[in-house]
């Protein structure tokens, strides 16, 4: 089962450089995955976006942002685990170790 984990921005993710120490642990988590062969890709996002739509046929393209800062997604990881709960466990260290934020679970359905 493959799943969507993604951080939502907020003010220490706008700008300010990351904690030493939190870098450390972050980079053995990741590695660790990567090992273990659960992470698929991980990467930052621009918060800013491109929104591109569709209606009746008349396509229109509109540059970001689009939602407040703290709505934005703005990082990922794409993980292959056994089961939801597994994702939820690997998310959860991933706050642990970051500390306060928000994000999102999705999971990842087709080939």
């Amino acid at each position: 089962m493959r799943f969507m984990l993604m951080t939502k921005g907020d003010e220490q993710s706008t700008g300010n450089p990351p904690d030493e120490n939190m870098m450390i642990e972050m980079g053995k988590f990741i590695e660790e995955m990567t090992k273990a062969g659960v992470l698929l890709a991980t990467g930052g996002l621009d918060p800013k976006g491109i929104h591109i739509k569709n209606s009746g046929g008349k396509i229109t393209v509109t540059d970001g942002p689009f939602a407040e800062a703290k709505e934005a997604v703005v990082g990922f990881a794409l993980i292959d685990v056994r089961s939801k709960e597994e994702a939820i466990e690997l998310s959860k260290r991933f706050w642990n170790i970051v500390g306060d934020g928000e994000g999102e679970i999705r999971q990842v359905f087709g080939p």
